[in-house]
């Protein structure tokens, strides 16, 4: 006779993670995208190209080089990592606005999940899409630019530790706000300055004195300026200094998404 498994359900073979409920809430997220690819996937790719043809074109031979590169070849990298950035963060805040919107968020919060399992699952669908979004984006941008990639290991760190910090972003977003006039104050006044003025556009060394540390104390430049040293071999502060500064980041803002999900804050009423 077969023998029964009666280990509990939220009990799965990695201890007591409930791996098959965090599979299940990150393909919910993964699919929530996909099936709309045209708005999630093929939208940045045309404002990225959008992006590259304006700047390139209006100020390409008055910029001449920056940092040793043609103009063109230092853009594409930021235009790249600015996409990936806004598309995480949408795709945690947007998920968790909606539900509470349509008031189904307790279809998340009412199954056998933990509160960090619940994290992972909302976690790993921003960055999926942010991933996503590097490649198709990186096809259409890069061969504009006439770029290659230096340190692919860098430029795969950078585009997970900035998928996963916008993602916590968006998270902290989507649990604040009640209704989407809030969701698009925040992104219009939070998010997109951050990313603008992270050296997407420019390097530091070309700022005063006063904006440059004003723009080292913006992790989103971390995660620019590390992704444009995966790409082209250059930066403005060291690989290393800007991963533990995102990984610091991170950290800080899992435990305080974590410590909503735990009181339920602007959740569960």
């Amino acid at each position: 006779m077969a023998e029964t498994d009666h280990r509990p359900m939220g009990e799965r073979r990695f201890g007591r993670w409930n791996t098959l409920g965090m599979q299940t809430l990150a393909m919910r997220e993964i699919r929530r995208f996909t099936n709309v690819w045209t708005q999630t996937l093929a939208a940045p790719m045309a404002t990225a190209l959008l992006f590259m043809l304006i700047f390139v074109l209006a100020l390409g031979d008055r910029r001449g080089e920056v940092m040793g590169m043609p103009f063109a070849a230092f853009l594409a990298p930021g235009i790249v990592m600015m996409t990936v950035i806004q598309n995480a963060f949408a795709n945690t805040s947007s998920s968790i606005v909606i539900s509470k919107v349509q008031g189904n968020i307790v279809d998340t919060l009412m199954p056998p999940l933990s509160p960090m399992e619940i994290m992972v699952g909302y976690v790993a669908g921003g960055v999926a899409r942010g991933a996503l979004v590097a490649v198709f984006v990186a096809l259409v941008v890069f061969p504009f630019g006439g770029v290659g990639v230096a340190h692919p290991l860098w430029a795969l760190v950078f585009v997970l530790l900035g998928a996963t910090l916008l993602s916590l972003v968006g998270i902290l977003a989507g649990v604040y706000a009640d209704k989407f006039d809030q969701m698009a104050a925040i992104t219009n006044f939070v998010v997109t300055p951050l990313s603008f003025l992270s050296g997407t556009f420019y390097s530091l060394e070309t700022l005063p004195p006063l904006m440059q540390a004003i723009s080292h104390a913006n992790p989103i430049f971390y995660v620019i300026d590390g992704f444009r040293f995966g790409i082209l071999g250059v930066s403005d502060s060291s690989p290393w200094f800007g991963a533990a500064v995102c990984l610091a980041v991170i950290g800080a803002l899992w435990w305080v998404c974590w410590r909503f999900f735990v009181t339920g804050y602007r959740l569960k009423s």
